[in-house]
């Protein structure tokens, strides 16, 4: 299992670090991180740099590198990459797609408030086009211990169902526990009714979801169904409480091509609020690692039964 690092010389890029190392230990992931350089090739004839400009443009990249793998703990494996191109976003595209990782992971930019997000121009060409699930690291994130909790944002459009299975696949290979996590936004009405009717919502999806015992195996999953309702999507966000150690799954807009990633409203409202990591998966979207598969059951018991879930 490999996981892409976007990685920058300043704040953003240790927070890119600081989560991916935190998400490595949970499954045992190795680490590439990924620093995008201007192609040399840009400059035209009249303004060509000076002899040397590309190594020492490469040197430079190759020290901030060095430091970048100096935040890594000794018990993930990582390496470096340097990558040209034009387009940062791109780049990092690419280098995922070709190294086959499992997911990409970005920071936020660096004048965001404290454990909030602002999205920059990268990560923002990433949440509307990467085929890989992408992660985003609040500013200022500074954990690097295992996952606690994962967290899925449940609506109500066709394909939520499958982000469901991955967000269960995900904790079962952790060994964590999954929220279900539904938004209300309610000005007026019966809102009692409407919390409880998207909680029998959520409760029967993931009944569905989970996987039967095969062979006498069973198969635990601690999970649980939370309604947060708020004025706005932002209010309903603040009002439930968050672990340092979880991160929120979120799915693609309808808007998404079939396995890629389209960032919709609703989710750009969750990041103004949201105090935790934020992992968005492509539409369609399946795991790929050994381990739990929504459509194997059979595979997650003698994973389980033979101790072999964590990543």
């Amino acid at each position: 299992m490999r996981y892409v690092v976007g990685y920058s010389a300043n704040a953003r890029g240790h927070d890119a670090v600081n989560l991916a190392v935190s998400l490595a230990r949970g499954r045992g992931a190795g680490l590439v991180l990924v620093l995008v350089v201007p192609e040399v090739s840009q400059f035209g004839a009249a303004h060509a740099p000076k002899t040397g400009f590309e190594t020492l443009l490469h040197e430079q990249a190759r020290q901030w590198l060095d430091e970048a793998l100096a935040l890594v703990p000794s018990d993930v494996p990582a390496q470096a990459h340097i990558r040209g191109g034009e387009s940062d976003a791109q780049a990092l595209i690419e280098a995922a797609e070709e190294l086959e990782a499992d997911m990409l992971i970005i920071g936020a930019t660096s004048n965001g408030l404290f454990k909030r997000f602002t999205i920059g121009s990268v990560a923002s060409a990433l949440l509307h086009a990467a085929t890989v699930p992408v992660a985003l690291a609040p500013h200022g994130y500074h954990r690097q211990e295992s996952l606690t909790r994962i967290s899925c944002g449940l609506g109500t459009r066709a394909g939520a169902e499958k982000l469901l299975g991955f967000a269960l696949g995900m904790a079962l290979n952790r060994e964590v526990a999954l929220r279900v996590v539904s938004l209300l936004t309610l000005h007026a009405g019966d809102s009692d009714g409407a919390a409880e009717a998207a909680r029998d919502y959520a409760a029967k999806h993931l009944a569905a979801a989970l996987p039967a015992a095969e062979a006498g195996v069973q198969v635990e999953a601690k999970t649980e169904v939370v309604v947060a309702q708020g004025r706005s999507v932002e209010e309903a966000v603040d009002r439930l409480d968050w672990e340092d150690g979880e991160v929120l799954l979120i799915g693609s807009s309808r808007l998404a091509r079939s396995r890629s990633i389209f960032l919709g409203s609703t989710a750009n409202r969750i990041l103004r609020a949201l105090p935790v990591p934020m992992v968005v998966v492509p539409s369609d979207y399946a795991l790929k690692q050994p381990g739990y598969s929504p459509s194997s059951p059979s595979q997650l018991a003698s994973d389980v039964s033979l101790g072999e879930a964590q990543k």
